[in-house]
Formats: structure tokens, C-alpha cells, sequence
């Protein structure tokens, strides 16, 4: 089954007695709180949900700045969009579904089997001309039971293994890559060994996904070769997972970095690379 699921086949879907939850994941860094906009118009039966306080843990420096929620946290969430054991849920968000693909992963990674994304998000269903709702969802809970461990992820202290196999992927933009500038964390800079395939190029015009082929030819070029095990990283956790949603369409095993780089940063110990050209067997120099 694939992950992703157009505004044509959620539509069908809905209609279905079976029908899936719908979350409406709304969240930027500038604009963190998407209920207001939620509430103004979101797909019929969709319930939001919260980023920062229904998908992560609080931040901090030991940890970064979206650590995964306790796990008892994610059930009670999960729990009130009504979702139940077995149940589908399609997740989507404004913004090419960086944010709401935290919620893909993260619900797979707490052993959902049927979690897929609307391709093209909110704005690939209003140009179905498909109907919308406004208000505030209220679902009759669910009883789902949640486990951790469903996909594979690294942490601070094993990601520089896959560096050194050049399987690690640094998703944010090119500039804060490089070490040029660092708007949000304190050091500039990317774990050293780690190659850079921003996570907005995965992306068509239409912020629909490019199909298999055009991702599989993205990162064959960055020399991972086709089924490979690669560990993804961003800021803070949340656009990695969208990158790890392309991974998957393209064919390969992401493992997801957590942490990221909002972790890595914060530690002193651990070394920062700068410039366009990762160096190889940084871990064992440093």
C-alpha cells in the first residue's frame, strides 16, 4: 500500500462507512499554533492536531527542540482524534505536508500499520474542488494501544555511524547546511560526513511529492544506491520525517535521527563540519 493517498482517493474513502481519521496537522516555525486556521476551513471531519504538545515533548537542550512525546502522551492525543485500533489515518497540513508528516511517521512509529499522507496537502484538495468545513472536530475517543519501535531511528551517539558509511542525510536548507547562517540553533555547521538533499526539492510545484522515479534519481545522485538504509536529520526532528517519507516512495529504508540537529548542536563534544563538501571519517579524527 502506498503512503500517500490523492484528494480523489481520500474523497472515496470518506464516504465509506470504514472511513479513516483525518488530522490536520498546521504548523510552521513562524506560525507554530494552526487552529485558528483550522478552524476557519479544514476537510470535513478533520481533527487537529497539535505539533508542538501532541507530537513532541517539550524541548530542551539535552534532548532538542521537538523530542519525541512520552509515549503515554501520544496514545491520550491519538486516543482523542478517535482513533482505534486498526483504524486508517490520512494526515495532511498547508505546506507541502512538512509538518503533518511528523504525524506519518510518528504514527507508524508507535505501530500503526495504515497511516498515509494527502499528496498536495489542503491545497491539492481545494484544487479538486473538494468540500471543506469550519469549526472545531470533536470525535468520540478511540481506544487504539500504541507501542514504540516500529521503525528503526539512530541518536546522538550512533548517527556518525551511518556518516561513515555515507548513508546520512542532512534535510535542511543549503545555507544552514554550509554554515553560512544559523537563525535557530547554536552552533552553524552539519554533523560531519552528512550530505545535503533539502527536504523542499522532494517536492513539485503543486507540493505534491515527485513521483518514484524522479526521488529515486534525486538521491542516487547524492551515491546512495537503490534499497539502501540511510538515517535523515534535520533542525529539530520534523521536516527529516517528511524526508523520510520520500526515502520510503523512493524505494529505500529511512532510519530517522530524532534529535537532529537542534540535539547535536547543543553538545560541545560533538564535532561540526562546515562548506559543501562532506570530509569522510570525521568520528574517528575527532
Amino acid at each position: 500500500m502506498s503512503i500517500l493517498i490523492t484528494p480523489t482517493e481520500l474523497a472515496a474513502a470518506l464516504a465509506r462507512p470504514d472511513r479513516p481519521v483525518l488530522l490536520d496537522v498546521r504548523w510552521t516555525l513562524a506560525e507554530p499554533d494552526g487552529r485558528p486556521a483550522y478552524r476557519e476551513r479544514h476537510l470535513p471531519g478533520a481533527v487537529y492536531a497539535d505539533l508542538d504538545h501532541e507530537l513532541a515533548a517539550p524541548p530542551s537542550a539535552a534532548a532538542g527542540r521537538h523530542p519525541l512525546p512520552d509515549l503515554a502522551v501520544l496514545q491520550a492525543a491519538a486516543r482523542g482524534w478517535g482513533i482505534d485500533d486498526g483504524a486508517g489515518v490520512v494526515v495532511y497540513d498547508h505546506v507541502g505536508n512538512l509538518a503533518a508528516a511528523r504525524a506519518w511517521w510518528l504514527l507508524r512509529y508507535a505501530g500503526l500499520a495504515d497511516v498515509r499522507i494527502l499528496d498536495g496537502g489542503l491545497g491539492g484538495w481545494l484544487a479538486a474542488e473538494l468540500p471543506t468545513e469550519s469549526g472545531e472536530g470533536r470525535p468520540e475517543p478511540g481506544s487504539v494501544t500504541l507501542e514504540y519501535g516500529s521503525l528503526p531511528t539512530t541518536d546522538l551517539d550512533d548517527v556518525m555511524e551511518y556518516a561513515d558509511r555515507d548513508r546520512l542525510i542532512d534535510v535542511r536548507a543549503a545555507e544552514r547546511y554550509r554554515g553560512e547562517t544559523e537563525p535557530i540553533d547554536p552552533r552553524a555547521g552539519h554533523i560531519p560526513g552528512a550530505r545535503n538533499a533539502p527536504t523542499f526539492e522532494n517536492l513539485g510545484p503543486d507540493q505534491r511529492f515527485l513521483d518514484p522515479a524522479a526521488l529515486r534519481a534525486r538521491y542516487a545522485g547524492l551515491g546512495l544506491p537503490d534499497g539502501a538504509e540511510v538515517a535523515v536529520y534535520c533542525g529539530s526532528g520534523v521536516t527529516a520525517a517528511h524526508a523520510a517519507a520520500a526515502l520510503t516512495v523512493a524505494g529505500y529504508r529511512p532510519v530517522l535521527y530524532p534529535g537532529s540537529w537542534s540535539q547535536w548542536s547543543n553538545h560541545p563534544d560533538r564535532p561540526v563540519e562546515t562548506g559543501d563538501t562532506p570530509r569522510r571519517g570525521s568520528r574517528r579524527r575527532a
